[in-house]
């Protein structure tokens, strides 16, 4: 179906030349729209002294990084109006139709959404991660949330349990017509993430069977679960002398894992590379035959489908929208407990030894499942819906 081509600006603190899953997300997204006939842009922060005002990225995409600094975790302070000098002209100039947010601790992007109604211009929000209610951080980022998100012309969330945690904690929801119960706006959709399947083939050779390899990429942080890679790799490399465990990542807990490794002198079976560039990552990916998944808060996972496409057996904690991820029969789950895990990774350590995990049915599978064009085809679906609503007045969004 060919939809009528948009000006389209993605906003976020978050994106390139920093690495994660939300930069990803949107440059992948970006480009793809592009290739299927839409101008996109995208409005970022500043990274001194070499990515200030608007640089180009392959394949002709716009990037204006905005002369704001990021305190923490490349995140940016709330601005308030001194955004919209810089967002109006940006608008103007380009004649964008649909401003597309992206991450609720961004906040160029809840402003953007807030300005957006004021110049007639739509407004989508996607939410890449879950959030708790009770701690204090919680709390004020969901008061933030609900607050840019009174108005939104429709919400994308990348898995149903996100929809759920979103819906939630943006108070996503009206009084039903009998105004016996709530119930969930029709504007808020689930479109998962990808990835470039040809970028993350099996290995060519057969990774040897003798000696078993467990991957874990991950930044080395309490909400990663790093403390259950902490006390459980020492019992599964004393349980099976032929597993050892190569660790990628940088965090708070990396003294953790070093303290560790001395502790139970598993200097030769627990190999720390430290960073890992985004590039490396299938390298060191096709090293192993396991990939451990520990975080205790988790939305998507795009690291999971990443090893799972290079052809490695995932085990994971049973937690946020893992389960959504893959079929059964390529990932063992765990509860987030100590005793549970080594359960999950012993089991696996059985499947792989005995050859009952096919790399290459595990690469094509997950290359059928989720692709980059299909994504942004979903999305396309969500802004024509929302270019064809009608638009919220003034007085409607002031009682909102």
């Amino acid at each position: 179906m060919k939809h009528e081509p948009l000006a389209i600006a993605m906003i976020s603190d978050f994106f390139h030349p920093n690495v994660g899953g939300v930069e990803n997300h949107i440059f992948m997204l970006s480009a793809n729209l592009i290739r299927r006939g839409h101008k996109v842009i995208v409005i970022t922060h500043s990274h001194p002294p070499d990515r200030v005002g608007v640089r180009w990225l392959l394949p002709g995409l716009k990037v204006y990084y905005i002369p704001f600094p990021a305190i923490a975790s490349s995140a940016t302070l709330p601005n308030y109006f001194t955004f919209l000098p810089y967002f109006r002209v940006i608008i103007a100039r380009e004649h964008i139709h649909l401003i597309h947010a992206h991450a609720s601790l961004s906040s160029l992007g809840q402003e953007a959404i807030l300005h957006a109604h004021h110049l007639g211009v739509r407004t989508v929000f996607t939410d890449h991660s879950l959030f708790g209610f009770e701690d204090a951080a919680s709390i004020l980022t969901n008061k933030l949330l609900a607050a840019a998100l009174k108005n939104v012309d429709a919400v994308i969330c990348v898995s149903h349990t996100g929809r759920e945690n979103t819906v939630l904690r943006g108070q996503l929801f009206e009084i039903s017509e009998d105004s016996s119960a709530l119930v969930v706006r029709p504007n808020v959709y689930v479109i998962p993430n990808a990835l470039v399947a040809e970028q993350f083939t099996p290995a060519t050779k057969p990774v040897s069977s003798e000696t078993i390899y467990i991957v874990v990429l991950s930044r080395l942080a309490y909400r990663k679960g790093i403390d259950l890679l902490v006390a459980t790799a020492p019992r599964i490399c004393s349980a099976f002398p032929n597993v050892n465990f190569i660790v990628g990542g940088d965090g708070p807990k990396l003294n953790d894992l070093l303290q560790v490794r001395e502790r139970h002198l598993l200097q030769d079976r627990i190999e720390l590379l430290g960073p890992v560039r985004h590039r490396d990552v299938r390298d060191v990916l096709v090293r192993g035959s396991i990939f451990l998944n520990t975080s205790l808060t988790e939305s998507f996972g795009i690291a999971i489908l990443e090893a799972a496409c290079a052809g490695l057996y995932v085990v994971s904690t049973r937690v946020g929208g893992v389960p959504e991820i893959l079929p059964h029969d390529m990932i063992s789950f765990a509860k987030p407990e100590e005793d549970d895990l080594i359960r999950a990774l012993s089991e696996a350590v059985a499947i792989v030894s005995k050859g009952q995990h096919d790399p290459i049915e595990a690469h094509q599978k997950v290359k059928n499942f989720y692709n980059w064009g299909e994504v942004a085809e979903r999305t396309e679906i969500v802004y024509d819906a929302v270019v064809k609503s009608e638009q919220k007045d003034l007085w409607t969004r002031m009682q909102r």
